[in-house]
């Protein structure tokens, strides 16, 4: 598998529609993350741009993925970039104390 950020423009103003598919689109993400596809899913501050790292076998099975998501249609641009690495900090439970 390898790994690929997609980098999606998101238009300046939401509509009614876009924003009622909001809710399927992070039913579907939550559901990509569970399987392991999607790594991690970012909305900058300014709601113009989304970050999403995951993985596939190529960079088809990416726009697959893309274009089937509920707010597809409202996508201005999206651009696919396949990354050498990614890393990212795991968060872990506290040790127990056997005291």
């Amino acid at each position: 598998m390898t790994s690929y950020m997609i980098e999606i423009d998101l238009p300046d103003n939401y509509t009614e529609e876009f924003e009622q598919r909001i809710p399927h689109q992070r039913f579907m993400v939550n559901k990509l993350m569970e399987k392991g596809t999607i790594i991690s899913y970012s909305l900058a501050l300014d709601k113009g741009k989304l970050w999403v790292t995951a993985l596939a076998a190529s960079k088809t099975q990416i726009r697959n993925m893309i274009s089937s998501m509920p707010l597809y249609d409202f996508f201005v641009e999206y651009m696919i970039h396949e990354l050498m690495f990614s890393e990212s900090m795991q968060p872990s439970m506290p040790q127990p104390s056997l005291n």
